[in-house]
């Protein structure tokens, strides 16, 4: 039988910070707002991050409710539900009184003791934990959730008899059926496609499909070799295939440390602004953590900050730079000061427009979904972007596999002819950290 009893739903902070649009998320139900969730977003309001935006844009939101009734009875939405900000609270026995996450549970609680069907929102752990202990029923926000089990690798791999995959060596278009019926049905624009001899993975095809033309292209046996780097593998030459593309806008790369991501993206970048000329600059960022931060915890000014920060990025330069003649570090410096490569805290590149440049975002996965919108949003004419993560590798305390900003820009973009996507599941930096990468 299916409770039809209208819902209350008690929102948290940190939802509302990592998604100011979850205020009208929750189509024709009641949502409530402890008043001390507005107190903790006032703290925020000053900030120049994304946290401070988001709390200025629930701020906003709710002055647009305020005009139409009052918060405090509860104001009607277009979905059919109702937001209300709540003051009182239960002090609840056992836990430290004047603690905000437990005033937040409080409300809760009174909604509960006066009969409401109320369900916690919260994307803090330990704060659904608390609230199922007292019988609260708890949820994290998941409206920007995916099933990252499931998530688009960007190819399939296909077994074939070693005769047929010899038939194949010298024809350059495919058509997807010819693989496999109703294959044409289940391709995505910029998908890969892999036959390989199960007896014999040296032996292989690698097609990319077009969508326009509904056809299988195959690519060439050539691999390209920048800085002396060349893919080790056929998913690291999906990933050039896709880097060196420059009417594919957007690729995004995940993998577990080791399989190259950063590598071979700074390798393509490199080589399109230096060797090809084809954008003005390399620009590449990675997120702070904790969520929101600057770099102005970091010592020193703010090209020390940037060399400590960026240090994963200034290593892979060094290695791809060592095959230059010259010494890589005065390479590195010499192409700062010329500004063919820029290295920014994503921070400072909100609300600016990013124009001809190869941007690549290292870590993304430490980014909500609002952060990577405002970040593809700064794309201009002509720019590429590249985001690069390990969805297992979080360090955001309110983001997992599922709901962090990589992960769903992968699922949403699947398709989009302007976009690509590898999933890396071999790691290539040693046999060691392969080891390691796979069982610790």
């Amino acid at each position: 039988m299916i409770d039809s009893t209208p819902k209350t739903f008690v929102i948290d902070t940190n939802v509302l910070l990592h998604n100011p649009n979850a205020l009208f998320a929750f189509a024709d139900n009641h949502v409530v707002i402890p008043m001390m969730v507005l107190e903790e977003l006032d703290k925020f309001k000053s900030a120049n991050n994304e946290l401070g935006s988001n709390s200025r844009e629930v701020a906003r939101g709710l002055d647009k409710l305020r005009a139409k009734g009052s918060l405090g009875e509860g104001v009607a939405t277009p979905q059919g539900g109702s937001i209300q900000v709540m003051i009182p609270y239960d002090e609840i026995v056992g836990m430290l009184p004047g603690v905000n996450d437990n005033r937040i549970l409080g409300c809760a609680q009174r909604l509960k003791r006066e009969g409401r069907n109320v369900f916690f929102i919260s994307k803090d752990i330990n704060a659904r934990v608390k609230a199922d202990a007292l019988g609260i029923p708890s949820e994290d926000f998941e409206n920007q959730k995916v099933n990252v089990d499931e998530l688009y690798t960007g190819w399939i791999r296909f077994e074939r008899p070693a005769e047929r995959v010899k038939e194949l060596l010298s024809v350059q278009v495919l058509k997807p059926n010819d693989v496999e019926p109703g294959l044409s049905e289940k391709l995505n624009s910029n998908q890969f496609v892999l036959i390989e001899d199960p007896n014999d993975d040296e032996v292989s095809l690698l097609f990319s499909y077009n969508s326009d033309k509904k056809i299988l292209e195959r690519l060439d046996d050539e691999s390209p070799v920048l800085f002396g780097i060349g893919p080790r593998s056929q998913e690291q030459r999906m990933a050039f295939e896709l880097l060196l593309d420059d009417s594919i806008k957007l690729v995004t790369l995940v993998g577990q440390a080791g399989t190259g991501k950063t590598l071979l993206a700074l390798a393509c970048g490199l080589a399109k602004v230096i060797h090809d000329e084809r954008y003005k600059k390399l620009l590449v960022s990675r997120p702070i953590m904790p969520l929101g931060n600057d770099i102005g915890y970091l010592p020193g000014t703010k090209d020390e900050k940037l060399s400590h920060w960026m240090g994963p990025i200034f290593d892979n330069l060094h290695f791809l730079l060592a095959s230059e003649e010259r010494d890589p570090d005065e390479v590195i410096k010499r192409l700062i000061q010329e500004e063919s490569i820029t290295l920014e805290a994503l921070t400072y590149i909100r609300g600016r427009s990013i124009s001809k440049q190869y941007l690549i975002v290292d870590e993304a996965q430490n980014l909500t979904p609002h952060e990577i919108k405002t970040i593809i949003s700064r794309a201009g004419h002509d720019t590429k972007v590249v985001l690069t993560g390990d969805p297992h590798q979080i360090d955001n305390p309110y983001l997992d596999a599922s709901s962090n900003g990589l992960t769903y820009l992968v699922e949403r973009m699947r398709g989009q002819k302007l976009a690509g996507h590898v999933t890396l599941q071999k790691s290539e930096r040693s046999e060691l950290a392969g080891i390691a990468a796979s069982l610790l």
